[in-house]
């Protein structure tokens, strides 16, 4: 019993991603208490974890409430039993589908199963088949409508929860790829750059997500779809956001400046928007390794580089141009303590976005500026009220990791304080109920 079970491989089928929701809902309550609180045997129980059958929807009701799942057992229940159900259907269809289709359900299979990460799958009620329909059924749509859908999935990652958003953009996603399959050799390249704008906003999504692995992989999927679509600006802004997000617990700040420096190299000594992102990116970079003399003369030279209005990637140019430079002066300001500079930068910053994640890490750089100035309790106090007032569409481990370098901040020395302590507890809470 106090052995440590096997891992479980959540792409492996349906019934192990559930396993593998169970075990993690679980975490260190043991098998018997579990069994014991939800009238089902601890067998059974482990039987589910590894992936073996599916719970019955009343087991899952009484697991889902022990373990304070909120609904997501429930919900993934639902799902994985739909996905089970169209996989049995799909044994048995021979009469009217060819080999090539079957074989076509199981790649979306397996890109349903894992191709987002785990935690991004949605707690909603969307069936699954609603999924397979789109991806399958629907019709070649016109570069205006991808377009169109770039700007969608863009809104809806400013407003909206990203889990919601990573599992919308699935489906559109899937689509694309479809219809890329079957496309004219004439059309391919402009369904690449879409490509590479939806996969940079479901990256997005993931970062926010915490699923750093899954984000990675869509990182790649981006710039390899920039690549190919030969725009060379679409590539060096895709590689430009990529850096900028590695730097909330994605990457070390060390390997995101080698990314800038290669994403510079790219670029060569033509101004563009893509290396004037990099630029700011790597000011980001040297501000977490406190390396600020050097973040402020890489800031000079990305203000330097959008002063010429460089241009930019056509496709989603809300994205690529959403106020970074003032983001970055209102981030590395806070991070040396400059007040002035600071609040200045910030009243900037909080009109030019309207993405609800960054209004809250603005007001987390206050708080660290306040702190950096001597003002320990109210700069944590500040931090915990910010923290404890994010919204669910704000809500993500980019200002949650923003929280911890407020947190890293506070003079070791002043790190007993009660409110430094009440702070730190905040922060385990929401890290504990993120895992």
């Amino acid at each position: 019993m106090s052995r440590k079970p096997n891992p479980v491989d959540p792409s492996a089928s349906p019934l192990h991603l559930f396993g593998f929701a169970l075990r993690r809902s679980r975490g260190e309550i043991p098998l018997v208490e579990v069994g014991r609180e939800t009238h089902t045997d601890w067998s059974r129980i482990a039987r589910w974890e590894r992936g073996e059958c599916l719970p019955h929807a009343d087991s899952v009701q009484r697991l889902d409430g022990f373990l304070r799942a909120d609904g997501f057992l429930i919900a993934l229940h639902r799902a994985v039993a739909e996905l089970a159900r169209l996989q049995a259907v799909a044994k048995t269809e021979t009469s009217n589908r060819d080999e090539s289709d079957m074989m076509e359900r199981r790649r979306l299979l397996q890109m349903a199963v894992a191709g987002i990460g785990f935690g991004a799958i949605s707690p909603g009620d969307e069936p699954v088949r609603r999924l397979f329909d789109l991806a399958m059924n629907g019709e070649p749509r016109s570069n205006e409508d991808w377009n169109l859908a770039c700007a969608d999935h863009l809104y809806a990652l400013r407003t909206r929860p990203p889990a919601q958003v990573a599992a919308d953009l699935l489906i559109d996603l899937m689509a694309l790829r479809r219809q890329i399959e079957t496309a004219t050799p004439a059309d391919v390249t402009e369904l690449q750059r879409v490509t590479a704008a939806l996969a940079t906003v479901h990256a997005n999504a993931l970062t926010r997500l915490g699923e750093h692995g899954a984000a990675l992989r869509w990182w790649r999927t981006a710039r390899q779809s920039a690549d190919a679509s030969g725009d060379l600006e679409l590539m060096l802004c895709v590689l430009a956001t990529e850096t900028g997000h590695g730097l909330y617990g994605q990457r070390a700040p060390e390997a995101v400046l080698q990314l800038t420096q290669n994403a510079q190299q790219i670029a060569g000594s033509r101004p563009s928007l893509g290396l004037a992102l990099a630029t700011c990116s790597q000011a980001k970079a040297f501000a977490l390794l406190s390396r600020h003399e050097e973040a402020r003369r890489a800031l000079d030279v990305t203000r330097d580089l959008l002063a010429a209005d460089p241009p930019g990637a056509s496709i989603m140019p809300g994205y690529w141009r959403a106020g970074q430079l003032a983001y970055g002066e209102c981030m590395i300001y806070a991070g040396t303590g400059d007040e002035s500079a600071h609040l200045q930068a910030r009243e900037v910053a909080l009109a030019s976005t309207r993405d609800n994640q960054y209004l809250a890490m603005i007001q987390l750089h206050t708080a660290l500026c306040v702190i950096l100035n001597g003002g320990v309790d109210e700069g944590v106090r500040l931090a915990a009220t910010v923290m404890g007032d994010i919204r669910p569409e704000a809500s993500s481990a980019m200002t949650t990791e923003t929280a911890r370098w407020v947190l890293r901040a506070v003079p070791r020395e002043q790190r007993e304080r009660p409110a430094v302590g009440e702070f730190r507890e905040l922060l385990a809470l929401r890290l504990t109920a993120s895992t």
